[in-house]
């Protein structure tokens, strides 16, 4: 598992695990622990795929002052063990979270409010689109630590040999795919499923809407919807997109061996891609629907830091997260850069990053930027993903109606949205 397992998650499915059985830490309780008077912290990660993020996150609470911070490193599934333990008096006093909490873990009470901890220009220089993820009704309950997107990468050559420009346009796309297409190349590869668990967002977005609209109301029963949906069923049946493929596309195999012209993939891959291909790359958003309808985008991911509301040491907990990822920004910074390859979850500290200051990487930042939207809202619940992952994959992979299924998603959502006000 890595930190791209939250863009794996992908624009239909961003479900965040709820409440199972309990789970004991073995957490000291109370304000002692080995630190004397120092309280003491227990602070869960889950388990990291890059080499060194463990120590590294263990060094970081060693050096911290005012506490004596454990670590927790937690393989398997994440993300029910904390929903569990957060049930109990058990859990964690700091923990991190796909995208920040669940909704329902902030009508619940489980998460502190961490608004204290940013003032105006701090916040400001927050991925704003994470920022938002991770705010609601006006609170800040998560502080996001890196940022991962997706994006777009296109082999220069063999669009150059084949006269066709970068896309701009979701048909400017599909007439590349197939222009690229031959007997030993597909045009597009946007995973195994034929784009289901990734292009959600995307496709939504492309039109000029949102999965829901600002006063969170159901946001994509409209006709360019149905479009851009239609678009995906499209591709998938146009025989340029790449299906079956050894491995998906988090991996950027495909693109580097040259079984595909194009890939939807992750930041993470370009360091790969870049060994393999030197400068025969480029990369872009996800293109807008039309010259006149919608706009580019990348949906952008970030681990959000929280505080259990059920810690003996809130207090200290919000001081150690502060310290931690807002006043640190050298670790922050370390973590973003020296184990794996992500984008500081900051815009000044990306501007310090070496390894994001030119190139293909550098425009991945200014997209995160520009164009960078969170996967979901938070509004947006695990059923409502479900009913809009399965319905993608009916219209994508089996050709139903977009509008048809449209309707049937948007049922389910208002009904969520009903429980969820309740």
């Amino acid at each position: 598992m890595t930190r791209r397992r939250l863009l794996a998650m992908g624009g239909g499915l961003a479900a965040m695990a709820v409440a199972g059985c309990g789970s004991n830490t073995g957490r000291e309780s109370g304000d002692g622990g080995s630190g004397g008077d120092k309280p003491a912290l227990s602070q869960w990660y889950h388990q990291y795929g890059e080499a060194g993020t463990q120590q590294a996150v263990e060094r970081y609470a060693k050096e911290y002052p005012d506490a004596t911070v454990s670590v927790q490193w937690s393989p398997g599934d994440y993300d029910q063990k904390t929903s569990a333990a957060l049930l109990t008096d058990k859990g964690p006093d700091v923990f991190e979270y796909g995208n920040g909490p669940t909704i329902d873990m902030i009508k619940g009470n489980q998460v502190v409010d961490l608004s204290d901890l940013l003032d105006d220009a701090t916040k400001a220089d927050f991925t704003p689109s994470l920022i938002t993820r991770m705010t609601y009704q006006d609170k800040l309950y998560g502080i996001p630590q890196v940022t991962d997107m997706q994006l777009l990468v296109y082999r220069k050559s063999l669009l150059d040999a084949a006269g066709v420009q970068p896309p701009q346009t979701v048909d400017d796309l599909l007439a590349a795919a197939k222009t690229l297409t031959n007997d030993k190349v597909k045009g597009l590869f946007v995973g195994n499923d034929g784009g289901v668990g990734i292009l959600g967002g995307p496709a939504l977005w492309s039109a000029g809407l949102d999965y829901l609209t600002d006063d969170n109301r159901f946001g994509f029963d409209d006709p360019a919807a149905v479009e851009s949906l239609r678009k995906l069923r499209e591709l998938f049946t146009s025989k340029s997109l790449l299906l079956g493929a050894p491995t998906d596309w988090s991996d950027p195999s495909a693109f580097t061996q040259g079984l595909t012209a194009m890939q939807f993939t992750g930041l993470w891959t370009l360091p790969a891609i870049e060994k393999a291909l030197a400068d025969d790359f480029g990369v872009l958003p996800w293109p807008r629907l039309s010259a006149t309808t919608g706009e580019p985008s990348v949906p952008v991911g970030a681990y959000g830091s929280m505080v259990n509301a059920k810690s003996k040491n809130v207090d200290a907990a919000k001081k150690f997260v502060k310290w931690l990822w807002v006043d640190q920004t050298d670790k922050q910074l370390d973590f973003a850069q020296a184990y794996g390859f992500h984008i500081p979850a900051r815009k000044s500290l990306a501007g310090r990053a070496d390894k994001l200051k030119a190139g293909p990487a550098a425009d991945a930042v200014k997209f995160v930027n520009e164009n960078g939207r969170a996967q979901t809202p938070l509004l947006w619940s695990p059923k409502s993903a479900t009913a809009y992952s399965d319905a993608l994959n009916r219209i994508i992979r089996n050709g139903s109606d977009p509008a048809t299924e449209i309707t049937k998603v948007k049922a389910v959502a208002e009904a969520e949205l009903k429980r969820i006000a309740g």
